[in-house]
């Protein structure tokens, strides 16, 4: 009977401001969205690490640009959106399909997440409270409309606030301290929000990153879970960006703002 090692995440930084997340047992490996090879090889080399799979969130080359390296003399499966052609993808996902990876005793579930790209996928261990969600929910923050709807966005959202609060959220990107500063511009009068933003100004002061969060933290402190409090929704009407009470139109509205904001 083979024995199964605890499992832990580990961030592997890229480009300016990616991570991309090894899930491992100190044999084998996954890693998500593997937008460059070179550190993620470094990283298996490092700790003596044998990749078994890699999962894809959307086809944005940031995520995806690592595939055919990782590949070269390597046969494993990657998973990744069905709607959406990534090359190399060898498991098309959809939500309600369950990724099992017997080599780390890892079982993850699929969510349909549109709004950021039109097929962007999620990955939930239930068992760990992990949440992979690539650019749809940011610390503080959510991703660009690049090709889906803010009704997508927004409902895309909701499936992942519906997880336990203690769930951690492997976001992939540190854009904490800079959404975190919007947010304050959103809703200026949350006691817990200016908190968490003092908080993680002094971690990026020290080099640490801020990420993974905690999805209760951000159930408190992330305007985009927040749009539908009078708070903010009053912030967007005296700003002159809202003119009625649709939530969908406030999100919007909210979404909108970000894209401009210094």
């Amino acid at each position: 009977m083979s024995v199964h090692l605890s499992l832990q995440v580990t961030a592997i930084p890229a480009f300016a401001d990616n991570y991309l997340w090894l899930i491992h047992d100190q044999r084998h490996a996954a890693v998500v969205d593997p937008g460059d090879a070179a550190p993620v090889e470094a990283a298996l080399a490092q700790r003596g690490l044998t990749l078994d799979a890699i999962l894809l969130t959307h086809h944005h080359g940031d995520h995806a640009g690592g595939v055919a390296a990782l590949l070269a003399g390597r046969s494993i499966p990657v998973y990744g959106p069905a709607r959406e052609a990534i090359p190399g993808v060898t498991e098309p996902l959809s939500e309600g399909d369950r990724v099992a990876l017997p080599s780390l005793a890892l079982e993850l579930a699929v969510l349909d997440v549109p709004g950021h790209t039109a097929g962007h996928i999620a990955y939930v261990a239930h068992r760990q409270r992990w949440l992979f969600c690539g650019d749809t929910l940011f610390a503080g923050g959510c991703g660009r409309l690049f090709e889906g709807t803010p009704a997508q966005m927004t409902g895309s959202l909701a499936k992942l606030a519906a997880l336990p609060d203690d769930t951690a959220v492997y976001c992939a990107h540190e854009y904490t301290v800079s959404n975190l500063r919007f947010a304050m511009a959103a809703e200026p009068g949350n006691a817990a929000l200016a908190a968490r933003y003092e908080r993680e100004q002094q971690r990026r002061a020290n080099a640490e990153a801020t990420v993974p969060s905690i999805l209760g933290l951000e159930k408190q402190t992330n305007p985009f879970l927040r749009y539908r409090e009078p708070s903010i929704v009053a912030q967007l009407w005296a700003e002159g960006r809202l003119d009625g009470n649709d939530p969908v139109a406030a999100f919007a509205a909210l979404r909108e703002w970000k894209n401009s904001y210094r």
